[in-house]
């Protein structure tokens, strides 16, 4: 190995090293749950073999989202439950979900969140695996779950496959990031510019009237409650932006200053 060799492997682990404080300075000073993660070479290749919005972000955009997915995989617990069996690639796209709508907020982290509980299928309201009636691919966890998420690994992958629109992973974090204010009702008062805040609830209360009277082509799901319709009409911002912009410019331009997808 010559002198240029060496030189560059030190400035990219000087590089590394100052993404990493910078992403514990200013993302959040969670403690260190996890110490032992895949290595970053191999976090890197699921990003890019899965995850549609890393592979569109800029060659620097990327290495900042790859040190928020090592933060995350430090200080949050994935654990396989009920008899899940779960890889190093499942905890890294529960890491993606749940940077990709906090990318552009330097300063926040999932403070109120320890763990994520991977099921093997759907589960019902008592966590149930088991039973007939169950249809549950995703739960923000309340009483004895308070701080833990619960995800179905079926609903985490089929988030990530090719011509999906939809994504129970980042659909859950969204709804964590609606509670942050203390409760879920459509309206992130965290993230969301003041000035924003009226103009939205217009343009929400708007277009759950329509799919209520059958005129909107979004599911009728998001028109359950406010904060399904924030979580719901995310899902379609990150999976499907230039569908969400040609049909529903309007809702498409609110999200993209909410997420600050702009800068």
């Amino acid at each position: 190995m010559d002198g240029q060799e060496v030189l560059m492997l030190i400035l990219i682990f000087v590089i590394g090293d100052v993404l990493i404080y910078f992403v514990w300075k200013n993302v959040g000073n969670k403690r260190v749950v996890t110490p032992i993660i895949p290595e970053e070479g191999s976090i890197r290749e699921v990003l890019l073999d899965r995850v549609r919005f890393f592979k569109n972000l800029k060659p620097a955009q990327q290495d900042v989202f790859l040190k928020r997915v090592v933060y995350f995989l430090h200080t949050t617990k994935i654990s396989a439950e009920k008899g899940s069996v779960i890889t190093d690639e499942h905890r890294v796209l529960v890491a993606a979900s749940a940077t990709i709508p906090l990318f552009h907020f330097e300063t926040w982290s999932y403070e109120y969140l320890d763990e994520v509980l991977i099921y093997p299928g759907t589960f019902n309201e008592k966590y149930n695996t088991q039973e007939a009636k169950r249809n549950i691919l995703g739960m923000v966890g309340d009483g004895v779950m308070h701080r833990k998420m619960i995800l179905s690994l079926p609903a985490l992958l089929s988030g990530f496959s090719k011509n999906s629109d939809s994504n129970t992973a980042i659909h859950e974090f969204v709804h964590l990031i609606d509670k942050a204010d203390g409760e879920v009702d459509g309206v992130p008062e965290y993230l969301i510019p003041k000035e924003l805040i009226q103009p939205w609830m217009e343009e929400m209360e708007q277009t759950i009237s329509e799919i209520r009277r059958n005129k909107s082509d979004i599911r009728d799901y998001e028109a359950t409650n406010n904060g399904e319709f924030l979580a719901v009409v995310s899902e379609y911002f990150f999976q499907k932006p230039k569908m969400l912009k040609a049909d529903h410019p309007e809702l498409y331009e609110l999200l993209d200053e909410i997420y600050c997808a702009k800068k």
